[in-house]
């Protein structure tokens, strides 16, 4: 499965936005994803205080790189590993989702178009996928 060249488009057009916002990005979405999903804040127990910025950086780089995403492996990989270690599972995944989509229609306003949303929705399902796909083999080879 790949991205359609309309999303790749639609993403990056919205890097100048989502660059600059990134951290109010990343901190509304914390925010959403603690309230609304509270099973989901043990997973970050051990984040540091940073975290929002890194995931801020993890997002611009994915915007800047979605039609090169080989250029990301390492970063992938490091996120994956990252996952494993603090059990994060498949189902968590769509609560991430809709804690960042909706942050980002807070933070972006009337910026963050259907579009975009629906652009920035198919972006992140491809790439959970990538990191899902990478850490169930990563789950697997713990318990062999």
């Amino acid at each position: 499965m790949s991205l359609s060249q309309e999303t790749v488009i639609a993403v990056k057009k919205t890097i100048p936005s989502v660059g600059k916002n990134a951290e109010k990005i990343t901190t509304r979405m914390y925010e959403i994803l603690f309230s609304k999903y509270p099973e989901t804040k043990p997973l970050f127990a051990n984040a540091q205080g940073d975290q929002h910025k890194k995931l801020a950086g993890a997002i611009a780089a994915f915007a800047a790189n979605i039609d090169n995403l080989g250029a990301l492996s390492a970063a992938v990989e490091k996120m994956a590993n990252t996952h494993v270690l603090t059990k994060v599972k498949p189902e968590h995944y769509p609560m991430v989702a809709d804690a960042l989509i909706t942050a980002m229609g807070d933070v972006l306003g009337d910026d963050f178009t259907d579009e975009y949303k629906q652009a920035w929705i198919e972006a992140y399902t491809f790439l959970a996928n990538i990191l899902m796909q990478r850490e169930k083999e990563l789950y697997s080879q713990q318990n062999s």
